[in-house]
């Protein structure tokens, strides 16, 4: 038997990123709020709560971000690295939260709509454009192969989008005088936001059940094994997330006496962590004798070869 353990952590720092981010909303939402409570706008106050969750959001991001770069102890053979997938959740289930009260105050404001000084609205929703942007772009590069980092940039992604539709909102009440297009405008930011979150929740709920994360394409890892010339067959392959950009593998080879070598080893791990993303794969090599043993254990899973 043989375990291979290839171990890559390049992970981007983003310390920077989520120090200028964070101190950016933080003096955006004072103003936000402060003009939302001025000028009697649903959609700034709105806006204002969401960019404040953002801002728990990029704290939690942070933190975990932190947290999963600590070296593993013996406890934690693994370290903090799932503090990343737990943040991502604890993030998402506060932004559900957040957006059942805006609903549910601009249902209330579409009832007994009050009195927006439109001009007011839309300058400082511009405003919010410009520094939602300028944070979404900060965790553009990184969102594509992590989960924490792309929670935190959909969510000022989605910041910006809010913030035009405020601007929207603005013009309509400034040029025609329509008081209902505020709290419409807050509910529209509800739904906008809410598929975005509800993807989030769902792929931060898979990765902490250890589900096999959405870009890993394991019938293809097991095409790529069963097409292996030295590899009778597979058994006990598992797939899951160590982090939110980490991805871990176990699986049991069998093959003939005369390959078992640490050659076959080096090939798999390189090729798994080029064209599969697997960071982290532990793979035991045994002969078709030992096998046998999996053969008369109903709790494994063997694979035979097609």
């Amino acid at each position: 038997m043989a375990h291979s353990h290839p171990h890559h952590h390049g992970a981007t720092n983003y310390n920077r990123a989520f120090a200028i981010g964070i101190s950016l909303n933080i003096i955006f939402v004072i103003i936000e709020a402060s003009y939302g409570i001025l000028s009697g706008s649903m959609a700034l106050l709105a806006d204002a709560g969401h960019n404040l969750s953002d801002v728990v959001s990029l704290l939690l991001a942070w933190g975990a971000s932190i947290l999963a770069k600590k070296a593993a102890t013996e406890k934690r053979t693994y370290g903090f690295r799932k503090a990343t997938v737990m943040a991502a959740l604890i993030s998402s289930v506060m932004l559900l939260i957040a957006l059942g009260g805006i609903a549910w105050e601009s249902i209330n404001r579409m009832l007994n709509p009050q009195p927006v000084e439109g001009m007011t609205v839309i300058i400082v929703a511009s405003i919010g454009v410009v520094i939602n942007t300028i944070t979404a772009l900060l965790f553009f590069k990184g969102q594509k192969q992590d989960l924490n980092i792309r929670g935190a940039f959909l969510h000022m992604a989605a910041d910006a989008a809010v913030s035009l539709g405020v601007v929207v909102a603005g013009l309509f009440i400034l040029f025609k005088g329509w008081l209902w297009i505020d709290p419409v405008v807050s509910l529209l930011i509800v739904a906008v936001i809410l598929v975005g979150t509800w993807r989030l929740l769902n792929e931060s709920l898979n990765y902490a059940m250890d589900a096999v994360p959405a870009n890993i394409d394991i019938k293809k890892i097991q095409h790529y094994l069963l097409s292996l010339e030295q590899v009778r067959h597979f058994h006990d392959l598992h797939v899951w997330p160590l982090s939110t950009n980490e991805t871990a593998l176990t699986v049991h080879l069998v093959v003939d006496e005369s390959d078992l070598n640490t050659v076959l080893l080096y090939q798999l791990q390189n090729h798994l962590h080029d064209h599969f993303g697997i960071v982290h794969s532990t793979i035991q090599i045994e002969s078709v004798m030992e096998a046998e043993n999996c053969l008369l254990n109903s709790s494994h899973e063997c694979r035979k070869e097609h």
